[in-house]
């Protein structure tokens, strides 16, 4: 069992993952690229195997992350101007569905979604451009 008060290793994070692993490396690297330097926390978590890491600017949190087997769990918050260009955006149907869906909350509307894809690496991407744009 993992010790949920402390980060993940590599090691611990590659057996997790599995063939996943290139998926988690990719998005990190995309988001890193597309949005800058990023602070790395791991939190306890409820899903996946226990452990988040959230991708921070600032102390405020951008992305989650949860390592699960074979596959990683990304969960973001928009609040209601990037809801809005989510919605006019070319998201897939799906996601503009989810957050459509999901309940309002002064953070936010927050979405959770798992791949075990390289091909998905660009949406994430695209969320965290939609939930940085500049006023």
């Amino acid at each position: 069992m993992l010790d949920n008060q402390k980060d993940l290793t590599e090691p611990e994070l590659a057996e997790i993952l599995g063939d996943a692993k290139v998926v988690w490396l990719g998005i990190m690297a995309a988001a890193e690229q597309a949005c800058g330097p990023f602070d790395r926390t791991w939190k306890p978590a409820k899903i996946g195997v226990g452990r988040m890491c959230l991708l921070q600017r600032k102390q405020r949190t951008l992305l989650y992350m949860i390592p699960d087997r074979a596959k990683v769990w990304i969960a973001i918050v928009l609040g209601e101007r990037a809801y809005g260009l989510a919605m006019a955006s070319s998201l897939p149907a799906s996601l503009k569905k989810m957050f459509a869906e999901a309940k309002p909350y002064v953070e936010g509307r927050g979405i959770r979604f798992s791949t075990n894809s390289l091909d998905d690496i660009p949406t994430v991407v695209q969320l965290l451009e939609l939930k940085t744009a500049p006023k």
